[in-house]
């Protein structure tokens, strides 16, 4: 299973994410729901780098792995659009978890 946990601040903002494990949907590359996790989870970290200059704290493994932390001190306006971009993924990483519960976890804190 997929397990993404998503970190929040004391003002709701998404401060970090992590996801670890893999789907086991099925064999390793056809597994659509770990395509769609890392597309999804890749894709954001891209897209914040790219829109807003953000470059966050990214650690991963071949095993699996992936944690992204968002620097704490960001101008306002660009702030914003990170959590906007962060708010997309999580949105994106909630219809994959309607549709295949069983394979992805979000828990948040």
């Amino acid at each position: 299973m997929i397990h993404v946990q998503i970190k929040r601040n004391s003002e709701g903002y998404i401060t970090s994410f992590k996801m670890s494990g893999h789907a086991d949907f099925a064999n390793k590359g056809q597994d659509i729901v770990c395509a769609g996790a890392s597309a999804v989870s890749f894709g954001s970290i891209n897209a914040i780098m790219e829109l807003t200059g953000v470059k966050p704290v990214i650690k991963q493994s071949n095993g699996g792995y992936l944690e992204c932390k968002i620097p704490e001190t960001l101008p306002s306006m660009t702030a914003e659009k990170v959590q906007l971009l962060l708010q997309g993924m999580v949105v994106s990483l909630q219809t994959i978890q309607q549709d295949y519960g069983k394979y992805i976890k979000i828990t948040f804190g």
